[in-house]
């Protein structure tokens, strides 16, 4: 099985465990605007196995394509089924991949597709490749919030290796941002890094108070 092309096997897959019910309860938590097939993310990722299979070992092109063909579904579960995919083989990604992948931020966008692409695709994209850094710096001054989120949120999974000072710079940018998606980011982002250097996310928030918004100081510091 190739990738690219496979999306109406996907949803013969899918299909035979859709539930309206549950679809329904799905929609409305995403304020109706995506609709579902009514599959929880553990059914979705049984049945979407084979495919994060095929991800491990996919070449760009074909991971791309799948996503691209996944993003043209009605249905939410074919996006989330792409982004556990791209995930799997996020580290045969290029640089010159990049604006594809930008594509899926800025298409069909909201946190559910951010908060995986952001962390789990550019972020694994970075790691391979570090001049892609340069470009997180471009993109957290972004009019679109979902791309800026996304370099908010790109070391999320890094651990040791978040660079806290280009951490700390995108906050100095986007702190006083009055976007609700912005100010959650950025929090989510320094309470992930105070689990590596509690002091320096607490002396951050306290020297920079006056400007960051209660929600990011709050989730910057749930855990300290």
């Amino acid at each position: 099985m190739t990738l690219a092309g496979s999306v109406p096997e996907l949803r013969a897959v899918l299909e035979l465990q859709r539930n309206p019910e549950k679809a329904a309860g799905m929609r409305g938590y995403m304020r109706d605007q995506f609709e579902y097939l009514g599959l929880n993310s553990p059914e979705r990722r049984r049945a979407n196995k084979p495919w994060i299979t095929q991800g491990k070992s996919a070449e760009a092109e074909d991971l791309l394509t799948f996503a691209e063909e996944c993003w043209e579904e009605n249905e939410r579960e074919f996006q989330y089924c792409a982004m556990d995919v791209l995930r799997a083989g996020a580290k045969e990604l290029e640089p010159k991949h990049l604006p594809r992948v930008r594509a899926r931020i800025e298409t069909k966008s909201w946190w559910d597709t951010i908060d995986s692409l952001g962390p789990w695709t550019v972020g694994t994209m970075v790691t391979s490749h570090p001049e892609l850094s340069a470009v997180m710096d471009e993109w957290i001054d972004d009019d679109n919030h979902w791309v800026a989120r996304s370099a908010i949120l790109h070391q999320l999974g890094y651990k040791e290796r978040t660079d806290g000072d280009r951490l700390f710079s995108y906050a100095d940018k986007r702190g006083g941002d009055t976007e609700f998606f912005i100010r959650k980011a950025l929090g989510w982002a320094l309470r992930q890094y105070a689990r590596v250097d509690p002091d320096a996310v607490r002396a951050y928030v306290e020297d920079n108070a006056d400007m960051l918004s209660g929600l990011t100081k709050r989730e910057a510091l749930k855990h300290l």
